[in-house]
């Protein structure tokens, strides 16, 4: 009689505690996609905050052309307020990567025309603002592979067999990560000639 009642107790026990251990393995991961994409939004930042500070050496150092100025402005100006959304979500990453993107081909053709001015070049100030950009276009690279590793860890944890059980009683559901559209393949690059 004790063994019949002690059997399915250990059973229950032995199925609650693989629940809480699992439970808690998706919140980790689910907690490290929410990391990798606050990381990625930090570096987003990171490049606009330091593209005033190069529109700023390159009005200071020459009468530039207004009109490739204000276009580097308005890309930030969009990015900036896409950085307003914190959700991890496909279209907000695919909304910031397309703002991302014209910004950097903003900078980018405010880089081709820098080239004009050897003067500009030539200062320290913006020689430092070029190893920066240069800098945080690496780490955007990084942040966005970590992203999406941390998505396929994710989704591999939600959806494999038993521990989608688990997910499925606790309401996670597998999340979608970067997809790429035609051309993406062409990654936007802020380039410095020297």
């Amino acid at each position: 009689m004790k063994k019949t009642i002690v059997i399915p107790l250990v059973i229950l026990a032995l199925l609650i505690l693989y629940f809480i251990v699992t439970y808690n393995s998706i919140i980790k991961k689910e907690e490290k996609v929410k990391q990798d994409w606050s990381e990625m939004q930090n570096n987003y930042q990171r490049r606009l905050d330091l593209i005033p500070n190069l529109v700023s050496v390159v009005r200071g150092v020459s009468e530039f052309e207004r009109s490739v100025l204000q276009k580097v402005a308005e890309a930030r100006s969009r990015a900036s307020e896409s950085l307003a959304e914190k959700e991890v979500s496909v279209e907000n990453y695919q909304q910031q990567k397309q703002v991302q993107d014209s910004l950097a081909a903003n900078v980018n053709r405010l880089i081709v025309l820098i080239e004009a001015y050897p003067e500009l070049q030539a200062t320290k100030a913006y020689l430092n603002l070029q190893q920066q950009l240069a800098g945080t276009e690496r780490r955007i690279v990084v942040a966005r592979k970590d992203f999406n590793e941390s998505i396929f860890n994710y989704n591999k944890t939600v959806k494999g067999f038993p521990t989608n059980l688990v997910a499925g009683i606790a309401g996670f559901k597998p999340r979608e990560g970067f997809e790429s559209v035609a051309g993406a393949d062409q990654p936007v690059e802020i380039k410095f000639t020297k």
